[in-house]
């Protein structure tokens, strides 16, 4: 009976750990919509891609590895066919080169996407309502696979279909190698 007792309390106490644990991962990830303390501080800018992935709004900006500010919100520009993010680049954060670049990066293989700012080289900084010109759209790694299936596919096709004499090569044997 006392055993019992104990395995119950023991796997209550793992289940609760286990609920812990899932609420402070959700809380951790950059689309949990949780806004922390001084986030409406800094200056916008906008960015247009072909293809933004899964970024969301509240997924971090970063140049150089290191956290500048917050993508604000994405949405859909029906004129330009584009998706725009509009990016929260922290006050201190304010001599970004006007020539700059933004692409969608990937966290690890199966991370969340956020925002990447390649330093350019002008002397000139954007100010609060710029627009980054120069951007790179999300790698989707279906489309990535399934480009690499076709390409195999086709390649295997034409290895079948297509005699080795057929292509104009010389071929020699093994015996004839032997003979000469």
């Amino acid at each position: 009976m006392k055993n019992s007792r104990s395995l119950e309390i023991g796997t209550g106490l793992f289940v609760l750990l286990g609920f812990a644990a899932l609420f402070f991962l959700t809380t951790q990830l950059p689309s949990s919509g949780l806004k922390l303390a001084g986030d409406s501080s800094g200056y916008r800018l906008t960015a247009y891609f072909d293809n933004v992935g899964d970024l969301k709004g509240g997924s971090p900006v970063t140049m150089g590895g290191v956290r500048i500010g917050r993508v604000e919100s994405v949405s859909y520009d029906a004129t330009q066919f584009k998706a725009v993010a509009v990016l929260r680049i922290d006050n201190e954060y304010n001599q970004i080169p006007d020539d700059s670049d933004a692409s969608i990066q990937t966290a690890g293989l199966l991370g969340g996407k956020y925002v990447g700012i390649g330093p350019g080289g002008s002397e000139t900084f954007y100010q609060d309502g710029g627009q980054i010109d120069f951007t790179q759209s999300a790698i989707v790694l279906e489309t990535l696979i399934n480009r690499f299936f076709a390409n195999f596919a086709s390649s295997q096709g034409q290895d079948k279909g297509q005699p080795a004499a057929a292509s104009g090569a010389e071929t020699t044997t093994e015996s004839d190698a032997v003979n000469k």
